[in-house]
């Protein structure tokens, strides 16, 4: 090794340099010209490509240098092998992003659920993805869960989501006057959307009840706890104002002859 060849292989490694923030700044015009406004994905494929570019330079630099990288590569298989078993999860996680990220099945904004709780991606990043929870409260969660589960994206093609309340009456209500009440306050509530009707179901005889489900569309699945709330509310005042009861667990309890006989020279 000269001094020449070392001063060749730190021109290598300056050009690799250049070549990649050249490329990165291609890409990311390239990624802007068909309308990928994602900063997520932008970032993630600028350093793949960054690190490939780079991986690419140092093998050109070291084997102008004269060092073998099959000999080199044949060395520390052993090493890598370990290494390997070792970030097995590191790996996955990254794989998983880089899947995520090419199919863009998910992305930031997303309203998704994920593990029984609704989230909205905040970021994605090469091994994990974070999410903001309904309690305001950030998690991370790594790509490999999101790739491996079955998880409910609700934003996917639009952000239509189907709210539903149920409501109890006693067995003496006027069912005709229940529904039509419930059909007023589904189609009242001013954040539903117009083109889907509203749905009102008898949906059980339950043991103290008769069971409704009054379904609405919203175009914010976001906001599914605060609309819950306003639509059982007003199911409650209407109902109120209509003079229907909204039933309540009851139990009858019946004596034997002996007891209520018993119950009376008590008292």
């Amino acid at each position: 090794m000269t001094v020449a060849t070392l001063i060749v292989f730190g021109v290598i490694v300056v050009l690799t340099f250049l070549v990649s923030h050249l490329i990165q700044k291609a890409l990311t015009r390239a990624l802007k010209l068909r309308k990928v406004k994602d900063e997520g994905t932008v970032e993630v494929a600028r350093r793949l490509l960054h690190y490939l570019v780079l991986a690419t330079g140092l093998a050109i630099g070291l084997e102008t240098i004269g060092v073998n990288l099959s000999a080199l590569f044949a060395a520390g298989a052993v090493f890598a092998i370990g290494l390997g078993f070792a970030m097995q999860n590191i790996m996955q996680n990254f794989v998983s992003g880089v899947i995520l990220l090419t199919e863009r099945s998910i992305k930031p904004g997303d309203v998704l659920q994920v593990e029984g709780r609704f989230v909205r991606v905040q970021r994605m990043g090469i091994r994990a993805t974070i999410a903001r929870t309904l309690d305001e409260e950030e998690i991370i969660v790594p790509n490999s869960s999101i790739v491996q589960a079955t998880v409910t994206n609700y934003t996917l093609q639009d952000s239509l989501y189907r709210l539903r309340c149920t409501v109890g009456v006693v067995y003496g209500s006027d069912m005709r006057l229940v529904r039509k009440t419930l059909e007023q306050v589904a189609t009242a509530v001013p954040w539903r959307v117009e083109q889907k009707e509203p749905v009102v179901l008898l949906i059980d005889f339950g043991s103290s009840s008769v069971d409704w489900e009054v379904s609405v569309w919203m175009d914010n699945p976001w906001r599914v706890r605060r609309a819950k709330s306003e639509l059982n509310e007003a199911i409650w005042w209407a109902l109120k104002q209509a003079g229907i009861t909204i039933a309540f667990p009851q139990l009858d309890v019946h004596f034997d002859p002996p007891v209520t006989e018993a119950l009376r020279r008590v008292s």
